[in-house]
């Protein structure tokens, strides 16, 4: 079974920059569709970028363009570079699989973005 560890987070001002990663293990990811999810403060997970075996990719409207989702099959690892950041993005941040979020949720990263 698949075990995802997310790392990366901290705290940063409105405008900077972040760049996260999903460490996978227990399971070659090389041909899922992997994603990262985003928890505000008392909300459920929201799925915001989404990443296919092919390198196709999808981002909710409010992080498009600001957030860069990227994968090294290699390493066994899912990027997420988060630019011009927003106290909304304030959060913790999971990884999991993109079609259906069916592995053991790891404990995220926290991102906090101060204003």
């Amino acid at each position: 079974q698949v075990r995802f560890v997310e790392s990366g987070g901290g705290l940063v001002q409105w405008g900077g920059s972040l760049r996260l990663s999903c460490a996978a293990s227990g399971s070659d990811i090389s041909t899922d569709t992997l994603a990262w999810y985003h928890q505000a403060p008392g909300t459920g997970r929201t799925l915001i970028a989404r990443i296919s075996e092919s390198d196709n990719t999808y981002y909710i409207a409010r992080v498009n363009g600001r957030f860069t989702i990227s994968r090294d099959n290699a390493a066994q690892t899912v990027h997420l570079q988060m630019n011009s950041l927003k106290p909304e993005d304030t959060g913790i941040y999971f990884c999991n699989y993109g079609l259906s979020p069916s592995a053991p949720w790891g404990q995220g990263t926290q991102v906090t973005v101060s204003s």
